[in-house]
């Protein structure tokens, strides 16, 4: 048993090595991506009756073909790990493309048209996986989502505040836009672009000139601070996203393969020979004196 298990890893080791060389170049990175495209455009067709009348048979032959296409891709990507078949679960793209491809094999997808098209939509997502700064944007999209919805908490209770307040100053004067809480905040929520600010101001100084303090702070704290906090939350989101995608990329990746313990100990042998020179060199002996100097001391302090 032990012998069947250790010959089948080999061959594991062997077709990941091989699907693994096919997965990463960039002829097959190329390939995908134009099937990719290929699916945006055939969904794009499609939107046009006639041409789906005239061509309905070989738009549903072009689509099997993309299912075909990218259910060998994903296969090819599972045997690239199947030597660590856990590798190929850690990573979110990959459990991404998996469910994609297996949901078109599903009978409830297939029967309902637009599941199915919202599906094939999906696809078009997968050009993240070879456009490094869209992932960033993606990846960055995702990890500002608790910021962002504490920004939409504060935006609703600052809409319905001052909603509150325009509809209890302007609402007899002017029901069109603040008649009602809901008329109120949507007429707000369309004031945070700035569009329609100066008609809207005009008509509240028809009604009253404390309207300029209700319009000014409203946009100072709707249109400028809570726009720029929510700027600064996507800005922070993408640095931290891009130091992320830096950090997997292979080139920066430290080597984690351990060396070859006969090149460690040739290192250590040189590392050695180098402190025993150094060694040499520091340690001073004084130079042998010349035969007679020494009698010659004696003699000189004797005559004297």
């Amino acid at each position: 048993m032990t012998d069947v298990t250790a010959g089948r890893q080999p061959a594991r080791e062997t077709l990941a090595r091989r699907c693994r060389a096919v997965t990463e170049s960039r002829g097959f990175a190329v390939t995908v991506f134009a099937l990719i495209l290929t699916n945006a455009a055939l969904l794009g067709v499609e939107t046009y009756s006639g041409l789906v009348s005239d061509w309905s048979r070989w738009l549903r032959l072009a689509e099997h073909a993309c299912v075909a296409a990218f259910t060998v891709e994903i296969v090819l990507r599972l045997a690239a790990h199947a030597d660590r078949p856990r590798d190929f679960f850690r990573d979110p793209w990959n459990l991404f493309d998996l469910a994609v491809v297996l949901s078109a094999f599903l009978p409830v997808v297939r029967e309902n048209t637009t599941v199915l098209r919202l599906l094939r939509l999906a696809r078009v997502l997968r050009t993240a996986r070879f456009l490094p700064q869209l992932r960033v944007f993606l990846v960055a999209v995702a990890r500002s989502l608790p910021g962002t919805l504490s920004f939409l908490v504060v935006g609703a209770l600052l809409l319905y505040v001052y909603a509150m307040v325009g509809w209890v100053f302007f609402a007899r004067h002017d029901p069109e836009h603040y008649g009602s809480i809901g008329r109120a905040v949507l007429t707000l929520f369309l004031l945070m672009t700035l569009d329609g600010i100066g008609d809207a101001v005009h008509a509240g100084l028809e009604i009253s000139h404390w309207s300029i303090v209700y319009y000014a702070s409203y946009v100072l704290l709707a249109s400028f601070v809570l726009v720029n906090v929510l700027i600064g939350v996507v800005i922070t989101s993408l640095d931290e996203a891009r130091a992320m995608e830096e950090s997997e990329r292979p080139d920066r990746r430290p080597p984690t393969t351990p060396e070859d313990p006969h090149v460690l100990l040739e290192r250590i042998a040189i590392a050695r020979r180098a402190l025993d020179d150094l060694e040499r060199g520091l340690t001073w002996t004084p130079p042998p004196r010349p035969r007679g100097t020494e009698a010659a001391a004696p003699t000189a302090g004797a005559g004297s």
